[in-house]
């Protein structure tokens, strides 16, 4: 059986003939009053910057559909050792050259992610966290925060209409399945991006490293296209 979690695998493209572009859509115009000539006043005003944050605005239908499933025994206690692990998101190099390359990864991220999270020191920690989970998960980061901008919008507290919780909309089983039981842990920034990648990772197992499957697991939408040419379009954002 393998393994729920990988140390370092390599990332793989969606299968071909998935799109990763993803439409966006923009309302009708408004009725002409006064109201209505100061919001197009706004958009023809404030340009790209309001467009930007249209982009990255979250979308309420797509978030906390995971399946509970039956795990065995195997499986059920390498993820909840990986959820155990408590090491904080600080990352060790062997050499100053792959340092360099994440201090530069870093810097650009952290430019990108200005209209989300404004304070310095906390998109640092959001990203050095990102960063941390992800490759401990044997993903890749931007695909991580193109799943975490389709799922929550980067909103730490974010609730969808089924319960799921927190920037990759972790559901509340998972935490007594593999967890310890307290639902209120997956609104904190690392347990949740651990949970996260944690069962990205053995969805990605489960789906012999099908990334357009596990996708579609992750959102409980498995086969279906909508959800991970989402992910895919969201992820072009994140690449370095």
């Amino acid at each position: 059986m393998k393994h729920a979690l990988r140390s370092l695998s390599p990332w793989r493209s969606p299968r071909p003939g998935v799109s990763a572009e993803v439409s966006s859509e923009l309302a009708g115009p408004p009725a002409c009053d006064d109201s209505a000539l100061a919001r197009r006043r706004l958009l023809l005003g404030g340009g790209a910057a309001l467009l930007g944050g249209l982009a990255l605005a979250p979308r309420a239908a797509w978030a906390g559909a995971q399946v509970e499933e039956p795990l065995a025994d195997a499986v059920r206690s390498a993820l909840s050792a990986a959820v155990a692990y408590d090491a904080p998101p600080k990352p060790h190099f062997d050499s100053i050259e792959p340092r360099l390359a994440y201090l530069r990864w870093l810097g650009e991220m952290g430019d990108r992610l200005k209209r989300q999270k404004a304070e310095a020191q906390t998109r640092i920690e959001f990203l050095e966290t990102v960063w941390y989970e992800s490759t401990r998960a044997g993903l890749e980061p931007a695909l991580v925060l193109g799943l975490i901008q389709v799922e929550s919008g980067f909103r730490k507290y974010a609730i969808s209409v089924v319960g799921a919780r927190g920037y990759m909309q972790v559901m509340p089983f998972w935490a007594r399945l593999i967890g310890d039981g307290q639902v209120s842990r997956l609104f904190h920034m690392q347990t949740n991006l651990r949970f996260g990648c944690v069962i990205m990772r053995h969805y990605l197992d489960r789906e012999n490293g099908d990334l357009f499957l596990a996708l579609g697991r992750y959102n409980g939408s498995r086969g279906k296209r909508e959800y991970p040419d989402l992910v895919f379009g969201a992820r072009k954002r994140w690449l370095p």
